[in-house]
């Protein structure tokens, strides 16, 4: 094929749609990635953890946790960097068992450049998805791993109707791993006597799962423009989804913060450090890190109480918010069309009424964030990835 013949294909190729060119690339890589051969009888000797460990995405931090988890326990944990269309990079002894934390649609694309050898071993997959059902596409992923963890009993309950009696329920081991140290939040107009709510998101896990107007609307019903009271949001991925940005940016207020520039973690972490109360009006969550970390650090949350979090959070420790399960709309298409999928409409007046509740009491606010710590403390111990590893035969890594 000449240069001319092959400048006019790729030509054609940039025409068709994203996703279409996407579904292209993993049919391709479907036949290039190598499968998970017959696990071996013999134990496996410490583990490797793969995944976009270098992303500033929920998935490449949750590829962090799971390694420092591994660490914390005496596995090893031999990072291994995947990226797209670039061949992994790390060291994986012969012995070693493998921990991708790589969702299902994505393995064969970061699996296609790598050597057999990669996963000629023990080949753990941990997923996460935030519906209860998850699109048949996901099965296919199961050909390359030979066990999937999931980080919450509800992604675990959906998983397990693709790859049934192959799916183990393992959290991210947060509490395991210890909180990153909290810098002084420099930069932030934030008086000591005014009372701060947070919330954290990213623009690019889908605007309407993450659902942050209906944040904005409980914080005005509980607080109209009162002084004492503030609300911060900070976003993520604001460059690349300018116009859901704009749609929050459109809501700041003398009362209502928008941060939307890039911080490094150790920024938003002061950030979190300071605030009083977090808060999320989630439609869906697999897990919730931000959550997960703000109960960590001893801070009340208000949470829609359905999906993922639930994992590490229940009534007595947390402000859950009622709900109704609707249809899921997704404008993103992250979501749609998935036949019978619904998520949560959390009711905007229960929640103002525990944001005015809180935002009023600091002693109600030490209290919860106690509670709150304590749970999930216990919960996110690492408890069940050692079990886990065990019962898949991995034994410590070899000195």
């Amino acid at each position: 094929m000449n240069s001319e013949t092959l400048s006019i294909t790729h030509r054609l190729w940039r025409l068709l749609p994203a996703r279409a060119r996407r579904r292209g690339l993993e049919a391709v890589a479907r036949v290039l990635a190598p499968c998970a051969c017959s696990p071996s009888s013999s134990p496996s000797y410490g583990v490797a953890v793969g995944g976009e460990l270098e992303a500033t995405t929920g998935l490449g931090e949750a590829a962090r946790i799971l390694l420092a988890g591994v660490q914390a326990l005496g596995f090893g944990g031999y990072p291994v960097t995947f990226g797209a269309g670039r061949a992994p990079r790390g060291y994986v002894p012969e012995a070693a068992a493998l921990l991708l934390a790589v969702n299902a649609p994505s393995l064969p694309l970061m699996l296609a450049r790598a050597k057999k050898t990669l996963v000629r071993r023990r080949v753990i997959g941990s997923w996460a998805w935030e519906l209860p059902v998850v699109p048949e596409s996901w099965a296919a992923g199961g050909r390359y791993v030979h066990e999937v963890w999931a980080p919450s009993p509800f992604v675990a309950q959906a998983l397990e109707v693709i790859l049934p009696e192959r799916v183990r329920m393992v959290p991210y081991p947060l509490a395991l791993c210890g909180l990153p140290p909290i810098e002084a939040a420099h930069g932030l107009d934030l008086p000591s006597q005014v009372t701060v709510t947070l919330m954290v998101l990213s623009l690019g896990s889908s605007f309407t799962r993450k659902n942050p107007l209906a944040g904005v609307e409980a914080f005005r019903r509980a607080f109209a423009n009162r002084v004492d009271q503030r609300l911060i949001l900070k976003l993520q991925g604001a460059a690349a989804y300018p116009r859901e940005a704009a749609q929050i940016e459109a809501v700041a207020s003398p009362n209502i913060q928008v941060i939307s520039g890039v911080w490094p973690k150790a920024r938003v972490t002061a950030l979190m450090a300071r605030a009083d109360i977090i808060l999320s009006l989630h439609r869906a969550e697999g897990f919730g890190l931000v959550l997960a970390e703000a109960m960590l650090r001893g801070k009340p949350v208000v949470a829609t109480g359905w999906s993922g979090n639930m994992a590490f959070m229940d009534k007595s420790c947390a402000a859950l918010i009622g709900y109704e399960l609707v249809n899921v709309k997704d404008e993103s298409s992250i979501y749609t069309p998935i036949p019978d999928a619904r998520w949560a409409e959390p009711d905007v007046a229960h929640a103002a009424a525990w944001l005015r509740r809180l935002g009023n009491d600091a002693g109600l606010r030490l209290a919860m964030g106690s509670k709150a710590r304590a749970h999930a403390a216990k919960a996110l111990n690492g408890e069940a990835m050692r079990q886990a590893l065990v019962a898949n035969g991995v034994m410590p890594a070899l000195p």
